[in-house]
């Protein structure tokens, strides 16, 4: 299967969301720049497009303008092995105008979606107690950020 990449589409700010990006998951980096051409709307020397790879996963970041906007339609799983995984990325990627939003999902300050997801989660809503999934689930709809200790309690009954 060829390399898949994802395209994040940012107005002017895609420098930025990379260096957040960058900042927030580990081993990440920014692997190659691109600028603009004359002709540019922007014009030479301004930063067009950035490579970069989160936690080995490759990206880019377009400088492309104001037509198109981020959507929870598409948003990015992070998979946190406990809470302190979970507080942690919550906290960066809420942080400076972050936006939450309901059952572990949050906006990053430049619109892009997150869901912040504990690695427990789909064993308590898929268990082998149905009844305790329930449970659980009901009080995952209350959450905006994700409480495993809060959610096992749930299950656990």
């Amino acid at each position: 299967m060829p390399r898949l990449t994802a395209c994040l589409w940012f107005d002017d700010q895609a420098e930025a969301a990379a260096e957040l990006y960058c900042s927030v998951f580990p081993n990440s980096r920014i692997t190659g720049t691109t600028g603009r051409i004359e002709g540019g709307a922007e014009g030479p020397g301004a930063v067009l497009a950035l490579d970069l790879e989160l936690d080995g996963r490759p990206f880019m970041a377009l400088n492309g303008g104001p037509m198109f906007h981020f959507t929870e339609a598409v948003s990015f799983q992070i998979d946190c092995a406990d809470q302190a995984d979970v507080d942690y990325y919550w906290d960066r990627l809420t942080a400076d105008g972050g936006e939450e939003s309901m059952c572990g999902w949050l906006k990053d300050r430049f619109g892009v979606s997150w869901q912040v997801v504990p690695r427990v989660l789909p064993q308590l809503l898929g268990g082998p107690d149905k009844a305790g999934s329930a449970r659980a689930m009901q009080v995952m709809l209350t959450m905006r950020k994700l409480d495993i200790a809060a959610l096992q309690a749930a299950y656990d009954g």
